[in-house]
């Protein structure tokens, strides 16, 4: 299985692709559609690594990728300027699915 990123950085499109990890950089919504639409038609793509600002802003589209599709695993990732997520984002994860304050 392969792993494909869709990000909105030159940056981290090329430090993946130093990793042996293909993608591409997107600008705009369509552009944004489109890769999205050929990550999940190839079916040798495994996981699919999106950009933590790009899945924020097209956050209702990832969500839908998320739910109706079981391959390929999409997973956030920061880019060069770190996470935008609390520094406690695990916890408060926990405590909000199970109800437990760790």
């Amino acid at each position: 299985m392969k792993i494909y990123c869709v990000s909105d950085s030159t940056d981290t499109r090329t430090g993946l692709r130093l990793a042996g990890i293909d993608g591409a950089v997107v600008g705009g919504e369509a552009e944004f559609h489109s890769e999205i639409n050929k990550a999940l038609d190839d079916k040798e793509i495994g996981i699919l690594l999106i950009s933590e600002k790009l899945a924020a802003r097209y956050s209702e589209a990832v969500n839908e990728i998320k739910l109706s599709h079981p391959l390929p695993l999409v997973v956030e990732i920061p880019d060069r300027h770190g996470t935008g997520r609390r520094e406690d984002f695990i916890t408060g994860f926990v405590h909000e699915a199970i109800g437990i304050k760790i």
